[in-house]
């Protein structure tokens, strides 16, 4: 089930200090930061079985939206994505379990996203799906 794991933040006059003290990075494999080039980028549509993704927002804000995949081979166009709007200062972390494919797209330039995952680059290479970025076209939502 996706969820999202709630942070926190402290500001005081030395400044702010954003946390998650209810993330384990206890089953962490790897991680990469994503700075799209513009706001009209959108990157998706990527699934897994096994892969757990975990995204949290570093500066700015992106939607993150997902869908839970019923035949990775063909999936149906009528499943129902669902968009998370995440932003910076929060401490928020989005997870996202293997069975899902999942894909973001900034909301203001030079927003900058971490991703973390339970396995090494070579085993997501092997659960790897993708399908084009509008097989779901849920882009325009303006939720945030």
């Amino acid at each position: 089930m996706i969820k999202v794991i709630k942070g926190s933040y402290h500001l005081d006059s030395r400044g702010l200090l954003v946390f998650n003290n209810n993330f384990s990075y206890k089953n962490i494999a790897r991680s990469y930061i994503v700075k799209n080039k513009s706001i009209e980028v959108v990157r998706a549509w990527h699934g897994h079985k096994k892969e757990n993704k975990y995204f949290v927002v570093l500066k700015g804000a992106f939607q993150i939206s997902t869908v839970k995949i019923d035949n990775f081979k063909n999936p149906s166009k009528r499943l129902n994505p669902k968009s998370y709007f995440l932003k910076a200062d929060t401490g928020d972390i989005l997870h996202v379990p293997g069975g899902y494919a999942n894909g973001f797209k900034s909301i203001y330039p030079e927003s900058i996203l971490q991703i973390f995952s339970n396995l090494s680059l070579s085993a997501s290479l092997k659960d790897d799906y993708r399908y084009k970025y509008d097989y779901w076209d849920i882009w325009n939502d303006k939720n945030f």
